[in-house]
């Protein structure tokens, strides 16, 4: 194996939940990704018009923020973690089961907002929960357990397309006009900015046409084996309340026999203690709690707020990237056929997963720091070139995949970072994941309203400022690692088969 026998051991010894969690987001992208090529069937099937549809994108987005928030609260011992990811699995499967019953739009909007809950618990949990697990040696699972939701991304719209409709699937007198833009608006439709098409007059009357419950149906079968996995994964650690006899451990006699002994787990505790080491992983609104902020340095909250807004800039310059790119090159100066322009998307979301996948051996070589420092000087670079090159339809499809490959380990990368620089403690992971959210769903919003004030130009222009004040974010946390406290004991530097800091045993923290 590429990686030593170390981490193997590791991974072999968490197999079966370190497997549960890449299932899980796998789940994550096979719901995020469906609603932008089904919408217009979905306008249908409730008969609402296209700026009261649009704003299902805005119900699942917030409230999938709103679950990353309050998703760390289900991870104070693992049997609330896993019952948490099992309740979020199963719902994402009948959420694809019920859209196809939902025939008025406020009701598609609430099915969607709780779907955008489970996302979000997902989102929060799994990522704490494979730092957890293998805190310095966590970046390579990370980057794994992304390439996973690309994966699920990619995978749900190929699902639907055998059953969307080529032609306007409610029909009136007005349906032949209709039909012609079809093609255009389905391309068009950009996620969380309501009303952007509300020029288009389709009919919203008549008889409805859809198979896309087909589609929603295959999704809920092939979602359903992930919340049997967690569940399973819930048997094996006995606590399922029917089978809840006396647990074991998860570790054999002779793994048993490697783990620190009681005095070494005594010297660790007792160096976790420190000022800085505020709260443990914890939902945000525990890390905003003032008996967590006691004692703890300037640069403690510095490398939360730096980290979290490098993703706020990096996510949100995926967000506004694949929402737009379709909409600036059908317009002047670049013209590109809808058809042709219809791929950008898709183009820029399969470099995505495949740099996640690259990362997964890449990150075993390389610090995350320097990732982190390529993606960002590499997003800032496309996007430079983009502006200089802004009139060549090729460069635009050369800068997309570079872009898709430069922002595809960003996250796992700095969640990697960040927590390494906190020794695992703090609340790097919800703050991390909540600016996500932040920067996805708000730059979208700030990007979509320039763009209609100033033209489609400024959708680079927009790009590039993100990607320099990404770059001049990540060199202040690089400031702020310099200032952060270093540990008290060098356990970590001496072995690297020696524990981390915080409480490490390769087994669960029940």
């Amino acid at each position: 194996m590429w990686w030593d026998e170390r981490v193997s051991a590791r991974f072999r010894r968490n197999l079966q939940p370190t497997l549960t969690y890449w299932s899980v987001f796998f789940s994550f992208g096979l719901c995020i990704a469906f609603l932008g090529p089904t919408l217009l069937d979905l306008r249908c099937q409730t008969q609402s018009s296209l700026s009261q549809i649009t704003w299902v994108f805005f119900s699942q987005q917030f409230c999938l923020l709103l679950g990353s928030c309050l998703g760390g609260v289900f991870k104070r011992t693992l049997s609330q973690s896993l019952f948490a990811l099992f309740a979020s699995s199963l719902a994402i499967s009948l959420v694809f089961a019920i859209i196809p019953l939902c025939h008025n739009v406020v009701v598609l909007a609430v099915v969607m907002a709780v779907a955008g809950l489970a996302m979000g618990c997902i989102d929060t949990i799994s990522n704490m929960q494979l730092v957890k697990i293998y805190q310095k040696d966590s970046a390579i699972f990370l980057q794994a357990l992304h390439f996973f939701v690309g994966f699920g991304a990619l995978l749900s719209p190929l699902i639907a397309d055998p059953f969307l409709s080529d032609t306007n699937c409610i029909l009136s007198n007005s349906t032949a006009n209709a039909s012609s833009n079809l093609p255009h608006i389905r391309k068009s439709l950009v996620p969380h900015h309501p009303g952007n098409l509300s020029h288009y007059d389709l009919p919203m009357k008549g008889m409805v046409v859809t198979r896309v419950s087909y589609a929603f149906w295959i999704m809920a079968l092939i979602n359903l084996p992930v919340p049997i996995a967690v569940f399973f994964l819930l048997y094996k650690e006995r606590m399922v309340p029917c089978f809840n006899g006396s647990s074991y451990p998860l570790l054999s006699a002779d793994e048993l026999a490697m783990e620190p002994r009681p005095a070494e787990k005594d010297d660790i505790s007792t160096a976790a203690q420190r000022p800085q080491a505020a709260g443990g992983h914890d939902d945000l609104f525990s890390c905003c709690q003032s008996k967590n902020f006691r004692g703890a340095s300037y640069a403690y909250f510095a490398v939360h707020i730096t980290g979290a807004l490098v993703l706020f800039m990096t996510d949100g310059i995926v967000g506004e990237y694949s929402g737009f790119v379709y909409s600036y090159a059908v317009e002047e100066p670049l013209l590109v056929v809808h058809k042709v322009a219809g791929y950008l998307p898709s183009l820029f979301w399969g470099f995505i997963t495949l740099g996640r996948l690259i990362s997964i051996p890449v990150s075993y070589r390389m610090k995350p720091a320097t990732m982190v420092f390529i993606n960002v000087v590499g997003v800032l670079i496309t996007f430079l070139l983009l502006l200089i090159f802004s009139h060549s339809v090729v460069f635009l499809f050369v800068g997309t995949a570079s872009l898709g490959l430069f922002l595809s380990s960003t996250f796992p990368s700095m969640l990697a970072y960040t927590e390494d620089i906190l020794q695992y403690k703090g609340c790097a992971t919800t703050v991390l994941v909540t600016g996500a959210g932040i920067g996805e769903m708000v730059l979208q919003l700030l990007v979509g309203s320039i763009i209609h004030d100033q033209g489609s130009y400024s959708f680079l222009v927009c790009g590039m400022i993100f990607g320099g004040l990404a770059f001049t974010f990540y060199a202040f946390l690089l400031f702020f690692h310099r200032m952060y406290p270093k540990p008290s004991s060098d356990i970590d530097d001496a072995s690297p088969d020696k524990p981390a800091v915080t409480d490490d045993t390769g087994q669960y923290q029940r």
